[in-house]
């Protein structure tokens, strides 16, 4: 929409020119078209050498199903972080929510189509003896599901003391949905809980959900109702209010508050955005550093071995933005929108 028409057989020529397939040069002309005539602060900026053009031609992708003024008005939202700060899984989830934000009816069509396309099946690749399924189903579902086999994997763990943790849940599978499979292995009934994380704006008719990505407010509450007789909502963190508490140790509350606070890792580039990382003091606590959402943030092992032993530094001079020095001198600034060098070495 808000294109001009390209002939049928176009593509074809043009792609044996830059020796690549029909098909490639089809999405490449689809991009590039689109990038000019529908998402014009892009094309700008590829053309100005501030937007990747990687980037751009994702963004031209994500919206083809919009209006010309839904595209435009992603095309506003994502340009800033457009020219790489962000990585790129950071970037690909912040896209679709903002696609998703700017048609919701076209983002509850999806989840309506999707909701048909379940399944369980297994595998037509079967090699050495090892077969795979795959189950597809609504998220309350495969949720509830999940949390009943690990519970029932931890009830193992007295009758499988030298396992891994995958090895009792391959056992727990088995033991649910057959079993004869193991008549040794008996647990007691379960009652899983789910903890599902959800992040609304009043103003929006999309949430997104952890670990799953935007959702139409209506499907929230269909995944709510689900739970109806066991939800349990937790009290709101107020991130206005820094927290603080006289210890090393960092209580649950205030490490919620932390990963609201910093949605990823804070390392420059970092693109892990899993909550099961270290939370790093930025002046360490021996030196007087403290344990408050000030001082804290996120970071894989990894990252935090380079603070500690690789000679980098890290302040937060507000809530949310993180500056980095390296050893050599380069500082870097780290936000919700990604990492910008701010200095060069």
């Amino acid at each position: 929409m808000g294109t001009p028409r390209i002939t049928e057989h176009a593509a074809a020529t043009f792609g044996a020119r830059i020796q690549t397939s029909p098909y490639g040069a089809k999405r490449l002309i689809a991009d590039a078209v689109d990038l000019v005539h529908r998402l014009p602060k892009l094309w700008a900026g590829v053309k100005a050498g501030q937007v990747r053009s990687t980037h751009a031609r994702h963004v031209a992708d994500a919206t083809r199903e919009l209006t010309a003024d839904e595209a435009a008005w992603v095309d506003a939202e994502v340009v800033e972080i457009a020219d790489g700060r962000l990585a790129w899984s950071r970037f690909e989830a912040v896209v679709e929510g903002k696609v998703a934000a700017a048609s919701p009816e076209l983002a509850k069509a999806k989840e309506e189509a999707a909701a048909k396309d379940t399944f369980i099946r297994r595998s037509r690749i079967d090699k050495h003896g090892i077969m795979t399924m795959t189950i597809r189903n609504h998220a309350a579902l495969i949720l509830g599901s999940e949390a009943g086999l690990d519970a029932t994997a931890e009830g193992l763990k007295d009758q499988m003391p030298d396992a891994t943790k995958t090895e009792r849940r391959l056992a727990a599978f088995a033991l649910l949905t057959n079993p004869e499979a193991h008549v040794d292995l008996s647990v007691g009934p379960v009652k899983p809980k789910v903890l599902i994380r959800l992040h609304c704006t009043p103003d929006s008719a999309i949430a997104r959900m952890e670990g799953h990505g935007p959702l139409t407010i209506e499907y929230v509450r269909h995944l709510v109702a689900h739970f109806a007789s066991q939800v349990k909502v937790q009290p709101v963190i107020d991130l206005n209010q820094g927290a603080a508490v006289d210890a090393y140790e960092i209580p649950h509350r205030l490490r919620e508050a932390v990963h609201l606070i910093h949605p990823g890792d804070t390392f420059p580039f970092a693109a892990n955005l899993s909550k099961n990382v270290d939370l790093d003091h930025q002046i360490p606590y021996s030196e007087g550093g403290p344990t408050s959402t000030d001082n804290l943030g996120p970071m894989t092992r990894t990252h935090h071995r380079i603070k500690t032993h690789a000679g980098w530094e890290v302040r937060q001079p507000f809530p949310g933005i993180v500056i980095w020095r390296d050893p050599h001198g380069a500082h870097y600034l780290v936000d919700q929108t990604g990492t910008r060098e701010v200095t060069a070495a």
